[in-house]
């Protein structure tokens, strides 16, 4: 297997076109929404405040897209990670629940709409997301999930075994259930066109310039860089899992989950017809996520976490590179061409959520393993906060901080139990 290049932040920053530039803040600013992070969620919200006439600045404390942003896989996913409409409902009650389903309904839908109003070229394809099942208890999960989503007018549909082969080209799969209005898109293209749209509507984003203090002043808050200052009515902190030590009570509040991506040199054209012909994405049930797709130039994607241990940058990706000619039966797999990894926020119960840190302050917490559709759809509602909506209202929950107890020993969780999913995994499939 052929070493990969390691050179850029992702296959991503790789292969898109040229980065424009954007200055750092320098001098003093007044706007009325001060946005903390240059990702799909600041990005989102500057796009659609700028739309409603309010003044915005964007600070970015590196360059665009450089965060989680830039490091995913690039899927569009229009659902929960783990939460069913069933269980949303159990937790939050009807009103509410409904209103965050809703939410999440329309999530892929408003990205594609963005990618064609604004003209945005980034590899786009609705084509659906499919999630196989890996065990029997697996598919009646997923049935269940379909016939959920399905009665609320949602394009999903169950997939049999012989379907779910014919539309994956993977083998094992004893059915699954795929959401239609999903899709993949090249992440970092997708980012700089709601950047440069951001900016067509008046919004102003900087670069390079970290925020390294947030305080309250009598009319607002003010926001402290290197070179600048920016006094805003609001404040939206959108960093996920990229805060730093900019706030530490937030820091305590999810799970930071280092996730490994890699992308393979493009297959043969003979090899590529019998994966994924329609051109979804795939993200399967197991515990330890099986997730693939093809780029553009038709390299094979593939992404997974890891055991804690030493040299992880360079075992995990081999490690994910041979899970995909396992489960994909490709004994000659094209050689690895890029790795790289960027790390989720993940929450207590797997849903978004808006953090009340003070009058005027909020932080958006959206991914969970769905960044790119939540993420965008958290924008356009926290831009109606920004142009007055009281934040209770809006469709997420919306709660002071919540630390987690023990989050020192508790926040590498997810990497330290993968061997036991694992293990899970392979007992849930032998069933």
């Amino acid at each position: 297997m052929a070493g990969s290049r390691t050179d850029s932040l992702s296959l991503w920053h790789a292969v898109s076109r040229e980065r424009r530039k954007r200055p750092a803040l320098a001098g003093a600013l007044d706007v009325d929404l001060a946005i903390v992070g240059g990702g799909f969620s600041g990005l989102s919200t500057a796009l659609h405040a700028a739309e409603k006439g309010r003044s915005v600045a964007v600070l970015e404390a590196e360059i665009i897209a450089w965060g989680a942003t830039g490091r995913n896989a690039g899927f569009v996913v229009p659902n929960f990670a783990r939460m069913d409409p069933v269980n949303i409902i159990a937790q939050l009650g009807p009103e509410r629940g409904e209103r965050l389903i809703d939410f999440a309904a329309g999530s892929a839908d408003l990205v594609f709409d963005l990618i064609k109003r604004h003209g945005i070229a980034c590899d786009a394809l609705q084509n659906g997301w499919i999630q196989p099942a890996h065990s029997p208890s697996a598919l009646e999960k997923v049935k269940s999930r379909a016939d959920q989503w399905a009665r609320r007018g949602r394009p999903a549909v169950a997939l049999n075994e012989g379907e779910t082969e014919a539309l994956t080209g993977a083998r094992g799969y004893i059915g699954g259930w795929m959401d239609r209005s999903g899709g993949v898109l090249n992440p970092v293209e997708y980012a700089g066109g709601l950047a440069d749209a951001a900016e067509k509507a008046g919004a102003r984003i900087f670069e390079h310039s970290r925020v390294m203090s947030i305080d309250r002043i009598a009319d607002g808050w003010m926001l402290k860089t290197a070179a600048g200052s920016v006094r805003a009515g609001k404040v939206l902190i959108a960093t996920n899992a990229y805060g730093g030590p900019l706030n530490p009570t937030l820091a305590r509040t999810y799970f930071p989950l280092k996730v490994f991506q890699i992308a393979t040199a493009p297959l043969p054209s003979a090899i590529r017809s019998r994966l994924l012909p329609g051109g979804q994405g795939v993200g399967d049930t197991r515990r330890n996520l099986f997730t693939f797709r093809f780029d553009s130039a038709n390299r094979l994607i593939s992404g997974g976490m890891h055991v804690f241990g030493a040299g992880a940058d360079a075992r995990v990706p081999q490690t994910i590179w041979r899970r995909l000619g396992r489960h994909l039966d490709l004994p000659e797999l094209p050689p690895l061409e890029y790795s790289w990894s960027g790390m989720a926020a993940v929450e207590p119960d797997f849903l978004p959520h808006l953090v009340d840190l003070g009058p005027g302050l909020i932080a958006g917490f959206a991914c969970n393993g769905r960044g790119i559709a939540m993420t965008t759809a958290t924008g356009k509602v926290l831009a109606d906060w920004a142009d007055g909506a009281n934040a209770r209202d809006l469709p997420l929950p919306f709660a002071p901080p919540s630390p987690i107890p023990f989050h020192g020993l508790l926040r590498h969780a997810p990497n330290m139990l993968l061997p036991w999913s694992m293990l899970r995994d392979r007992l849930d499939a032998a069933a």
